[in-house]
């Protein structure tokens, strides 16, 4: 049995800035589960990403819990050390340890993978273009209707210069890109499994915008209602969303709330761009058994009518209490309240960064000279 151990720090891998999770550190993890047949994912304590980084948004007690929430998670290592080592590679019998192709530095400058990519034990995967924590928080500061497209704007790229611009150049794994969906993405994070005979078909509708532990949690709860689930997640277009929820949501566009949904291990198919109301339509083909909702306020429909009258006049609708009460708005004002924290904890990251490939580009030269005076 091959065993791959990957290090994240913060959720749920690579250089992650404000340890939001989004679905480009589960298609990290994805990525990592296929080169092998047990995925072992570390966590770091608040303590090692405040030595390493900064103050974290989220508690490692919420972090914990959205690691193990992904689908391609076998097992997670809480408190695991910000340095990968032989010692912890052998200590959870891993053959190899899996990292984004950017590069992590420790509080002085040097590489947390230096040891075990001497030793051969290390292997890369692929960066998700488009998404970045750097994106999302500017979206959050913006505050505009129109963030999804605001890459250009000028209020934009001030943030951006802020957020991931060093004062000596930009680091190319620190920065903002445009997310473009693909069919192919998609089939790679759907599970692909229809509903078994014996299956309880749950649906539930929102936004599960910033896909965060709250989510999770409600999810959870909803796939704890049979013992054979089939949950069903209905995504609001982003025009509906922004009608009930208003300011500038969603801050994530339906592509990327897609991914973010299909990763969670308690969610078996998606429906993008559901109808805000729960209609007979709908039920009749899912075949829908039961139908979901948190314990937060019911926004009437567009006409003033209750979303889901339906299911409650067939007596299938069942409120679910969480136990969870933050929030994408809670998520939103720690960002906000910390901002000015998480832009130097940004600039101080890529200074170490331009310094690391400016070190690089040196060696390449030196080399180059070496082997033109050999030639010689």
């Amino acid at each position: 049995l091959l065993q791959i151990y990957i290090y994240i720090y913060t959720v749920p891998c690579e250089s992650i800035r404000y340890d939001m999770v989004h679905y480009g550190h589960s298609n990290q993890l994805r990525q990592a589960k296929a080169m092998g047949d047990y995925l072992i994912v570390g966590v770091h304590t608040d303590g090692e990403i405040s030595q390493h980084k900064g103050p974290p948004v989220f508690t490692q007690d919420e972090r914990y819990k959205m690691v193990r929430a992904i689908k391609w998670v076998d097992e997670i290592v809480e408190g695991a050390p910000y340095v990968t080592t032989l010692e912890t590679l052998d200590k959870y019998t891993s053959d190899f340890c899996v990292h984004g192709d950017d590069i992590t530095l420790t509080v002085d400058g040097k590489d947390t993978y230096e040891e075990v990519k001497r030793s051969g034990r290390y292997r890369e995967c692929k960066r998700t273009q488009g998404v970045s924590t750097t994106d999302l928080v500017g979206r959050m500061l913006l505050m505009t209707k129109a963030h999804h497209s605001n890459i250009g704007h000028s209020d934009y790229q001030q943030h951006t210069d802020n957020f991931g611009k060093g004062p000596k150049g930009h680091s190319p794994w620190t920065g903002v890109s445009q997310f473009l969906q693909t069919s192919q993405k998609i089939i790679q994070f759907a599970s692909g499994q229809e509903p078994q005979p014996g299956d309880t078909i749950i649906y539930v509708a929102g936004a599960f915008d910033l896909f965060h532990i709250g989510h999770v949690d409600f999810l959870e709860a909803v796939s704890r209602l049979s013992d054979k689930p089939y949950v069903i997640v209905g995504l609001h277009f982003d025009q509906e969303v922004n009608r009930y929820k208003g300011k500038n949501y969603p801050i994530m566009n339906v592509h990327e709330r897609t991914l973010s949904v299909l990763a969670c291990r308690y969610v078996s198919e998606v429906v993008i761009g559901a109808p805000y109301a729960v209609t007979r339509e709908l039920l009749d083909h899912f075949k829908v058994d039961l139908v979901c909702h948190g314990k937060t306020d019911v926004h009437p429909d567009k006409d003033g009518s209750d979303p889901y009258a339906e299911p409650r006049k067939k007596g299938i609708l069942h409120t679910v209490d969480s136990m969870n009460s933050l929030t994408t708005d809670s998520i939103v004002q720690r960002i906000i309240k910390n901002r000015l924290l998480f832009e130097a904890r940004n600039q101080k990251k890529e200074a170490k960064e331009m310094a690391v490939i400016q070190a690089m580009k040196r060696r390449e030269e030196e080399k180059g000279k070496e082997r033109a005076q050999a030639v010689l």
